[in-house]
């Protein structure tokens, strides 16, 4: 099983979801830990090569983006609560800052 590693403020932010939510979030993390896809995700080439996001829907709408292509661990990016249609401009550009940021540290 692949380890996870919460990027910048990532595990903060889940942590901060509802229990459901985070429950769904952990559930999903753990399929994608043991090599199975999560129920319910997209590819968001946007962010970098292999990034995908999680989309749990509780309460609210929430999303989790992360990268699984890496031999060593699976990269949790950001984590934030969708209230609109597309995703925001600042939730892209702060995954994909802290994508290339895994690049240069790897």
């Amino acid at each position: 099983m692949k380890s996870l590693i919460w990027i910048g403020s990532s595990l903060h932010d889940v942590r901060r979801f509802p229990p459901r939510a985070r429950q769904g979030i952990g559930f999903q993390l753990y399929k994608v830990q043991n090599g199975l896809e999560p129920s319910d995700w997209k590819p968001i080439p946007s962010v970098g090569t292999g990034v995908r996001e999680i989309r749990v829907h509780a309460e609210q709408e929430y999303r989790v983006i992360y990268v699984a292509q890496f031999e060593e661990a699976i990269y949790v990016l950001h984590a934030f609560n969708k209230k609109s249609p597309q995703t925001p401009k600042p939730d892209i550009a702060l995954a994909a800052q802290r994508f290339r940021d895994i690049h240069r540290t790897r």
